[in-house]
């Protein structure tokens, strides 16, 4: 459901958690581009929950396949440094 930036604005977040109950995310428009997407928090939690569960499927995939280095923390913050 897309509302408009100044309907959030004009009405306030108790429209916003009514909007919620019969929509799954509500994207603000604003000056007629969609600009944030609003969720409830639980629903936040399980998409975050899934971004974390993929970068450590992702991790565990690229130290399987030996694309990972060793170093010291010194090495590190120099490799860092080097490439600022």
């Amino acid at each position: 459901m897309i509302v408009s930036a100044n309907d959030v604005k004009t009405k306030g977040v108790t429209f916003l958690g009514k909007l919620l109950k019969n929509a799954d995310e509500l994207i603000i428009n604003v000056r007629g581009k969609n600009k944030y997407v609003v969720l409830d928090i639980e629903r936040y939690q399980a998409f975050r929950q899934q971004e974390l569960d993929l970068a450590h499927l992702l991790t565990m995939r690229e130290i399987e396949e030996g694309r990972y280095k060793t170093q010291t923390a010194k090495e590190h913050a120099e490799e860092l440094m080097n490439a600022l």
